[in-house]
């Protein structure tokens, strides 16, 4: 473990290489199916298998995935575009090759605004997202000599996202990856699964002096299934680097796999200074050419999107980053808050109703918010008999709430009724019962008046259980204190 001083000295840069298959229903460069979790090898057909001979096809659906996303961070868009093949000895890619983009990537530039830590705002910078096709999985049995091969996921298309090296700490990595992953899931272009491998991180990390002008040499960390484990690799792999520059030991230049049991990483293969992939142009698949008129069609298009939401909440309805981020998280949320704020004024209000009662109830029955049978006029309606304290918050989350998911179609006032949970605000009806209290506690009282002033809530829970809590607080609180101090 290094000291918070030795770390002081160092400076960490990371750039992230994200993966996000896209959400077609078939693959890159053929009509085989594109669905997770079917039997190994059904997925499958003479393209995918490279056979001699097949021609590959563009999915126009995997282009404007990819359009999507790159408007979406504020990626400029290239016109023309055409395929590479990226040689290298892919054991699960039956041509032996992968086709990308490499010399037109069909997005250039970019940026993706993050938060983090204490309110903590950067924009990390993009360098491309390109298209290309995934490779299939091999899987190694324990005990077996020979590994297995599933090629359902050849072919798949694939964006992947390749930041610049502008990243400073894990944190702002995880942030960037969270984003990315709510950026894709709003544009209903990848379900962000990276327990399924939909979703794939790989990380370049380097250290080096804060005063150094030249990056230190950088390794390139793989398999990481969660944020929280790019987050460990990359912690793990800066002090692993600090502790070798420390100990006057060299740092090569390698891919390194990462142990989430262990939190420790290990050598895969030393990289060279330059790969050489020997690309060149696809002479199988014709360029692209992205029209002024299909990219307005895409743009006019296009979803909020969660930083968009984050503006809303905190501008027009005035909530908190924290509020704005948990509202934000899922689209079906934010979609779900901002037209319960066009029923209600009370927007802070609205927050806490969203991401208290209304989110207990939806974890509580395994339900997505979208499931909802409950409109938000009605949610609004029990704001303001809130509002109008004609009903305590309690009684509206615990008793009027849950009443009103059984039945959506009952106007919150008359469902309150039916309940007996209207609050009595008159005072004539509510100081014969605060005399009474006091009649029957004249120690209590005797105290209070001495000085005891904490009694108060005594009273007022003597005064809730006599009348079963359907009284208005402010009001009965108002007028035991004045009866106290007479």
């Amino acid at each position: 473990m290094i000291s918070p001083e030795v770390k002081e000295k160092y400076q960490l840069v990371v750039g992230l290489e994200v993966h996000a298959q896209l959400h077609t229903e078939s693959k890159i460069f053929s009509g085989d199916s594109n669905s997770f979790g079917d039997a190994p090898n059904t997925n499958v057909s003479v393209i995918s298998l490279g056979h001699p001979g097949v021609m590959p096809k563009l999915n126009k659906k995997a282009v404007e995935y990819a359009i999507r996303m790159g408007l979406a961070c504020d990626c400029k868009i290239s016109e023309y575009q055409f395929f590479d093949r990226k040689n290298y000895f892919y054991p699960d890619l039956p041509k032996g090759y992968q086709v990308t983009q490499d010399k037109t990537p069909i997005c250039v530039g970019g940026k993706v605004p993050v938060y983090y830590g204490d309110n903590i705002h950067s924009e990390v910078i993009l360098n491309r997202i390109h298209l290309e096709e995934d490779a299939g999985k091999s899987i190694h049995v324990e005990g077996k000599k020979n590994s297995l091969i599933d090629l359902n996921r050849a072919g798949v298309p694939l964006i992947e996202i390749v930041t610049e090296p502008v990243i400073h700490s894990a944190e702002e990595a995880g942030a960037f990856l969270a984003e990315v992953r709510r950026i894709v899931r709003y544009l209903g272009i990848c379900d962000g699964n990276m327990e399924e491998g939909s979703l794939r991180c790989d990380a370049n990390v380097s250290v080096k002096l804060k005063d150094a002008k030249e990056l230190g040499k950088k390794v390139e960390l793989k398999n990481m299934n969660s944020i929280k484990s790019v987050i460990r690799a990359i912690e793990h792999e800066t002090e692993r680097q600090i502790d070798l520059i420390e100990d006057g030991e060299e740092i090569l230049s390698e891919t390194r796999t990462f142990d989430i049991n262990t939190g420790r990483s290990s050598g895969m293969r030393t990289k060279e200074e330059l790969n050489d992939y020997r690309y060149f142009p696809e002479p199988d698949l014709s360029p692209i050419h992205v029209t002024d008129a299909w990219l307005h069609e895409i743009a006019d298009t296009q979803p909020t999107l969660p930083s968009e939401f984050r503006r809303k909440f905190q501008e027009d309805y005035g909530l908190s980053l924290y509020d704005a981020e948990v509202l934000t998280d899922k689209k079906e949320m934010a979609y779900f808050f901002d037209s319960f704020c066009e029923k209600t004024a009370n927007y802070k209000a609205a927050a806490n109703w969203t991401m208290g009662p209304i989110k207990s109830y939806l974890n509580e029955h395994g339900k997505e918010i979208d499931e909802l049978e409950i409109g938000v006029v009605r949610l609004a309606e029990i704001i303001q008999l809130v509002d109008d304290n004609l009903v305590s918050f309690s009684a509206a989350s615990q008793q009027l709430l849950p009443y009103l998911f059984e039945h959506p179609h009952v106007p919150a006032k008359d469902a309150a009724k039916s309940l007996n949970i209207i609050q009595e605000s008159d005072s004539g009806s509510i100081q014969p019962i605060i005399d009474q209290v006091i009649e029957e506690n004249p120690d209590k009282v005797k105290a209070y008046r001495n000085g005891k002033k904490g009694l108060i809530g005594m009273f007022m829970g003597e005064v809730m259980k006599k009348t079963q809590g359907k009284v208005d607080p402010k009001v009965a609180k108002k007028l035991l204190q004045d009866s106290l101090e007479l």
